[in-house]
């Protein structure tokens, strides 16, 4: 669908996307969905971690829906919900929808899944978060969700098992992608997203993560993304097929960003 304005965020992956939890578990510091639920009042920064369903948005008939639905987008799939994950995709999977499961994955989660949906694996297609290699990193900004060891662990059951797979490093935790792309780039049948930290202040400051160590990371972490050392990074990958660039990237190194939601998927 062409909106005639620039496309961002969960809209350059799919054409829409659904959801039935309200908060998640991972709770990580600058999640954005965290970021909105509070200014709209749904959650408290202490209540986010806290994940409920929203049984009238479950319960909702599905229906075919043009392009990639992406699922989930301000929440993840995690053990305690896990039934209702695999319940939730075999109605939007049998109903002939192709579908971005997008995740900090859990290995447990992501085994279930590829065993139950075997038969509709050209209709699946994974998006790992795994935005650093190094998993002191990924639990200072994502302090429930699974270690590197685990997500590698899970990316690489899908890939063995036949599904289209590929890895979201946005935001990129750290200045050292290049090791979750040497790492990892084997496992990936699609391709390896990079992105900065959005408006990391002030999400942090409206997710109540704002501490004096938190905000000396934030900035070390603004300074390593800065223009420069962006522009240094997009010239290193630019001719490599597997590396696509988030518009938060594309800003900086003059990429067009497209008006088509889902086009770049």
């Amino acid at each position: 669908m062409n909106n005639s304005k620039p496309v961002f965020g969960t809209t350059e992956w799919a054409a829409s996307n659904v959801n039935y939890l309200k908060g998640c578990s991972n709770d990580c510091k600058y999640c954005y969905s965290k970021e909105m639920s509070i200014r709209f009042k749904r959650k408290t920064p202490e209540t986010w971690k806290n994940e409920e369903v929203n049984w009238k948005i479950y319960n909702k008939s599905v229906h075919y829906r043009d392009g990639y639905i992406m699922f989930p987008s301000t929440h993840d799939i995690t053990t305690e919900h896990l039934p209702l994950a695999i319940d939730y995709l075999k109605r939007l999977l049998g109903n002939g929808n192709k579908v971005l499961i997008v995740s900090k994955p859990s290995y447990k989660c992501i085994k279930t899944i590829c065993d139950s949906f075997g038969e509709f694996k050209d209709n699946i297609l994974f998006r790992f978060t795994i935005g650093s290699s190094n998993s002191e990193t990924l639990r200072f900004w994502e302090p429930n969700a699974p270690d590197y060891k685990e997500r590698k662990k899970a990316l690489v059951y899908a890939f063995k098992a036949g599904y289209q797979t590929s890895i979201s490093c946005e935001p990129m935790l750290d200045n050292r992608v290049d090791r979750v792309i040497d790492d990892l780039s084997c496992y990936v049948t699609d391709a390896i997203w990079l992105g900065k930290m959005n408006f990391a202040i002030r999400r942090l400051r409206t997710n109540g993560q704002l501490d004096a160590e938190t905000q000396k990371v934030a900035e070390q972490l603004l300074a390593w993304q800065s223009d420069e050392n962006i522009k240094v990074l997009y010239k290193s990958y630019k001719d490599n097929p597997q590396i696509k660039w988030k518009e938060s990237i594309k800003k900086v190194v003059g990429i067009e960003v497209s008006t088509i939601k889902g086009e770049d998927r």
